[in-house]
């Protein structure tokens, strides 16, 4: 079964530009930011059109209210599939496992695949689903009141949207199998405490801490950016050799941009470099 999905309604999800930052917002609160197959889907080609954007420097990604920065998938929204021949399954083999890939798996390689930086805004609940989608993005900063929760186990699944892939590298094997097996509640300071998490603020302090890191990141280097955030996924994932080689490619890439010209001649002349973005 393949999905046909519509746009969400245009106020399930928010996006505003501001100062080379995309601000993304899930707008769902009254249901924990629970994402549907179209809120997905927008979100994933945000985030692919940042990518490919010049003006785009640094991208955030929150949930609005005080409930949920996301909770999973709306398990009750339901998507039309495609025409089924008479007499065939309802689910054919295969169906499922392309239903996960085509879906969480999506949003969250999106995630790690813009080559823009991206911050997660967590100001409350992120569950699930939605503890994969803070996870994937390059820096995580969470209110106080956050928590966070592998919530699979207490619905009888296994965990999906990459998360046994994140969070075995962030934290091992052995703590994420702890969190996967019994589920509990992580507060935002333990969270911090393991390495999930960059920074605690209190909730009313957060977008705004927020804001001076994307800041801070749309007046960096973008590409550079780019190219660092590229080798430090992959080198989780290769051997030295490969690892080396990506660096080398990587600086060569780098050094070739505008930015890293205008680098090196404010510190030749002992200024702050004004970096482009390219």
């Amino acid at each position: 079964m393949s999905e046909v999905t519509t746009g969400p309604p245009p106020d399930q999800v928010l996006r505003r530009i501001e100062d080379g930052v995309v601000w993304i917002t899930l707008n769902r609160p009254e249901a924990g930011n629970a994402i549907t197959a179209s809120m997905r889907d927008q979100v994933v080609a945000w985030l692919e059109e940042s990518s490919a954007d010049l003006a785009v420097r640094a991208v955030v990604l929150t949930g609005a209210g005080d409930k949920g920065f996301c909770t999973g998938a709306d398990l009750r929204s339901s998507v039309s599939g495609l025409p089924r021949p008479e007499g065939s399954p309802d689910r054919a083999v295969g169906d499922a496992a392309r239903l996960i890939r085509t879906g969480w798996q999506r949003l969250v390689s999106a995630v790690l695949d813009c080559e823009k930086p991206v911050i997660a805004a967590v100001n409350a609940t992120a569950a699930g689903g939605g503890m994969h989608l803070a996870l994937a993005c390059d820096l995580v900063l969470a209110a106080e009141e956050a928590r966070f929760i592998e919530v699979f186990i207490r619905r009888g699944i296994a965990p999906d949207a990459a998360g046994a892939y994140l969070l075995a590298r962030l934290i091992g094997p052995q703590k994420a199998k702890e969190l996967f097996f019994f589920g509990d509640d992580v507060p935002a300071r333990e969270a911090e405490r393991l390495g999930l998490v960059n920074k605690v603020v209190p909730r009313v302090d957060l977008m705004d801490e927020v804001a001076v890191w994307a800041a801070r990141l749309a007046a960096a280097p973008t590409k550079a950016i780019g190219v660092a955030k590229y080798l430090t996924n992959r080198a989780l994932d290769t051997d030295r050799a490969t690892a080396l080689w990506d660096e080398a490619v990587g600086q060569e890439l780098v050094t070739g941009t505008e930015d890293c010209r205008e680098g090196l001649a404010a510190f030749t002349e002992r200024r702050p470099p004004v970096f482009r973005g390219w």
